[in-house]
């Protein structure tokens, strides 16, 4: 097959970036021309991996201080809408005019659930379009129902049967409905059809192929899945390795005792980590425990911390991952692929998104323990990693699952099909 050109447009954090940056290696290592159109503020990362850039608005610096816009999209209620209604409605035909230089002479588009201009674009303009899901919930299923944070009782409604979970479920779409105005004065503008679809749910999706970009250990295929839906497995990309230096500190570390306890918040939680990285340090000191924190700042920002304590700014979770004895972090889509593959024990922190739903997932398999991130005091982490740890074959069934998620190559899995799609 003659190299295709083949667009992703994403928007969201590192974890919503970088399985497209996997995928996109791997269509360029198969001679094909990606291409990924984000924030301009992921330019340089996506550069890195030697993949094609192209810049989509809004911009991040455009919403402000990214703490105070974190503080802002975790609040359960609050913060679907304001991400919605307030970052990206707005915006919709600036990301439109972008995308659409970036697709030029392009094979095949695909779309993040976020960017709402593809769909449209793709209409419009007959290109091929295909969508995907990072993690389950974005599929809505009324038959494997997720675990939302402003509304977690929907599980026990779920319990009444399907009906009445759809019924009830009828009431945040009328809520998004609202939220969509400006995209369909947009479509009216582009002199597309009205349509009750909405974006956010059943407008997402691709009939022509929708690719479920994590494992399928974590939600089997439902019949209420798109029809389209390939089950790809993680495709799992964290970034340059290491610089000399930062993996001699790493090596230097973890060769000094036994492998240490790993925290981690990925991308977003990082920024409000308030007082955790400090309950961290004191809850591996009571377990006598190692430790190794990520906690995204400078490593003297925390002051003088123990010998059996190290700080890194960042490394890889690929890098360091396999290494620990367990992995406490806030359950992203992407920092949790790292950690499944990985095979180790985990204590899940999850404080917004997906997060509640990828840790009650990750649970159910036996090899983890979740923890609300408000609740994660020292007392709290240390009790949990004690239960954790004392669990006889917790470790042995991680390492199993990690073998499994390995042997997915999620990145291949989604060429395959892209590849045969783009043709």
């Amino acid at each position: 097959m003659s190299g295709k050109k083949i667009v992703f447009a994403t928007f969201g954090s590192l974890g919503d970036l970088h399985p497209y940056v996997a995928v996109a290696s791997e269509l360029s290592r198969r001679g094909h021309l990606p291409l990924i159109a984000t924030f301009e503020e992921y330019r340089e990362n996506v550069e890195a991996a030697r993949v094609e850039f192209a810049p989509m608005r809004p911009g991040m610096a455009g919403f402000g201080d990214k703490t105070a816009i974190i503080e802002k999209l975790i609040d359960p209620w609050r913060g679907p809408e304001i991400m919605v209604r307030e970052m990206f409605m707005p915006h919709v035909r600036e990301s439109y005019q972008d995308l659409a230089r970036a697709c030029s002479g392009a094979d095949l588009l695909v779309t993040h659930p976020l960017t709402f201009a593809g769909p449209l674009l793709a209409q419009k303009t007959g290109l091929a379009w295909a969508s995907t899901a990072l993690s389950p919930m974005t599929l809505f299923s009324a038959i494997d129902p997720s675990q939302f944070p402003a509304a977690p009782w929907m599980l026990w409604v779920r319990k009444l049967g399907v009906t009445p979970y759809r019924w009830i479920f009828s009431i945040p779409r009328a809520m998004v409905w609202r939220w969509e105005q400006p995209l369909r004065e947009f479509r009216a503008e582009l002199g597309l059809p009205a349509t009750d679809v909405i974006a956010q749910f059943e407008g997402q999706f691709s009939p022509r192929l929708h690719l479920a970009l994590f494992s399928g250990l974590l939600a089997a295929p439902q019949s209420d899945w798109p029809a389209s839906t390939v089950v790809c497995g993680f495709p799992r990309y964290d970034g340059t390795p290491p610089d000399p230096r930062t993996r001699a500190e790493l090596e230097a570390f973890l060769a000094a005792g036994e492998p240490p306890i790993v925290f981690g918040l990925g991308s977003s939680a990082v920024m409000v980590a308030g007082d955790f990285w400090h309950a961290a340090i004191e809850a591996a000191g009571r377990l006598k425990q190692r430790a190794i924190l990520l906690t995204g700042k400078p490593p003297d920002s925390l002051g003088a911390v123990p010998t059996s304590v190290k700080v890194f700014q960042y490394l890889p979770y690929s890098a360091v991952f396999p290494r620990a004895a367990a992995i406490v972090h806030s359950g992203g889509i992407g920092t949790l692929a790292q950690a499944l593959a990985a095979g180790r024990p985990q204590l899940i922190v999850p404080v917004a998104f997906d997060q509640p739903d990828n840790a009650r997932r990750t649970v159910a398999l036996g090899i983890a323990r979740s923890l609300p991130f408000k609740k994660a005091t020292a007392d709290t982490m240390a009790r949990e990693l004690t239960a954790l740890l004392d669990v006889p074959d917790c470790v042995t069934r991680a390492q199993a699952i990690g073998q499994a998620v390995t042997r997915e190559d999620g990145a291949r899995t989604a060429a395959d099909a892209l590849e045969k799609t783009a043709a």
